[in-house]
């Protein structure tokens, strides 16, 4: 493989925004990527998945390479050189990769990656939290599994074809997918399906493969009173409003506005009619759906690590404090959000997060509290990415019986 120097250059501009200006990886990809409108898919595949890599295994090559933060653009060409070393792409001379010695690369590595903190490059309290959390086997295999990057997989949108004809559109285009479930399909390679016509007619989201079993978790019928009452972006309102057959009523609540808007936005695209949002701006938002939603989902607000793949700059941005945070958060939204459920009605309490903190104590926790009398716990459900090869998620049906 041929080392070019503007390519190696707008990686090694990206892992400083990330690691130094701490700006999300998707957003610094998407900024970079616009620096030369003649890089072709091959160029900026290697620009986003070098990129990503280096960011996914920033602990283990900034060990080898005798690094640390603030990296100056010496210690970014370092940890840039570890990667191809590791690879076994050949260094070309130029002055700033530095002609690191490869015996000491390789020897490092050997050394280090007999220790899962720096093989699968986690920090410390992190590692440990997890450890303790889920026990050593488990965490071994998910703390790999979590560093392998994320297949991109679609949707189909119900409303608007079927498995098999997007399938087939999707070949017209010259992308080839294969099918996952009812619904899913994934890319054989990875291409930009949002230029798509497909796309632009409603076709499909992209969506884990996870994140596809929630909505039909809830249970839903045409012609119910729906809440999604942590819609954001709405990924799961659309499969909502897939499932109801666009009949009843489907209500997409956030606290942001901006997410609700870009809601709207795909939501006309999809072909989505049942749908109203609503901004939370105070707990009366709340209040005048009491008692009165045959189904609310609640995708709380979470620790986000069962998906890392996706997001593999979220480890060295999570913080304990903001762990602490996000518990008391999710505990509030089953109290308060909880009471739009009717006797009769279903709940489903889901994270992206494998913690049981999040997950199952939190229901637990709930159900045997003043606000979960009523509700009892139908079935729930831990996805683990090292077992189903997806996003790691939690699900927690619930029934209000009073």
């Amino acid at each position: 493989m041929r080392l070019h120097r503007n390519l190696v250059f707008a990686v090694i501009d990206a892992l400083n925004l990330i690691f130094n200006e701490h700006e999300y990886a998707d957003k610094v990809i998407e900024k970079v990527l616009r620096y030369d409108k003649r890089w072709g898919a091959r160029d900026r595949g290697f620009i986003a998945e070098t990129t990503y890599e280096i960011v996914r295994y920033k602990r283990l090559y900034t060990e080898i390479a005798d690094s640390k933060a603030p990296y100056d653009r010496p210690d970014l060409f370092r940890l840039f050189s570890v990667w191809a070393v590791l690879r076994g792409i050949n260094l070309p001379d130029w002055k700033q990769l530095g002609n690191p010695p490869v015996r000491r690369i390789k020897g490092r590595f050997d050394e280090l990656s007999k220790i899962r903190k720096f093989r699968e490059s986690y920090p410390d309290w992190l590692d440990v939290h997890c450890e303790k959390a889920l026990g050593t086997k488990l965490w071994d295999a998910e703390s790999a599994a979590l560093n392998q990057q994320a297949q991109v997989i679609l949707r189909t949108n119900t409303l608007k074809t079927t498995p098999t004809e997007l399938k087939r559109a999707l070949k017209d285009e010259g992308i080839a997918t294969q099918s996952l479930n009812n619904q899913a399909l994934q890319l054989v390679e990875r291409k930009n399906v949002f230029t798509t016509q497909a796309f632009k007619d409603g076709f499909f989201e992209v969506q884990d493969a996870s994140s596809q079993l929630v909505a039909p978790y809830l249970d839903v019928q045409p012609g119910q009173r729906v809440v999604d009452a942590c819609a954001g972006a709405g990924g799961k309102t659309l499969h909502l409003a897939a499932l109801m057959q666009n009949k009843g009523q489907l209500i997409a609540m956030d606290i942001y506005e901006s997410k609700l808007k870009k809601l709207k936005i795909r939501a006309r695209r999809n072909g989505v009619h049942n749908m109203e949002t609503r901004l939370i701006e105070s707990t009366k938002t709340i209040k005048k759906l009491h008692a009165k939603a045959d189904r609310v989902l609640l995708d709380a607000p979470c620790s986000g690590l069962g998906v890392i793949r996706r997001n593999p700059d979220s480890k060295w941005k999570l913080e304990p404090q903001f762990l602490e945070r996000i518990k008391g958060v999710q505990a509030d939204i089953l109290r308060d959000y909880s009471k739009m459920v009717k006797p009769g009605g279903k709940m489903v309490y889901a994270t992206c997060s494998i913690l049981p903190e999040e997950n199952t104590e939190q229901v637990q926790q709930f159900l045997t509290s003043t606000a979960g009398q009523g509700f009892e716990l139908v079935k729930e459900q831990n996805i683990y990415a090292s077992a189903q090869g997806h996003d790691g998620f939690y699900m927690a049906l619930m029934k209000r019986n009073q």
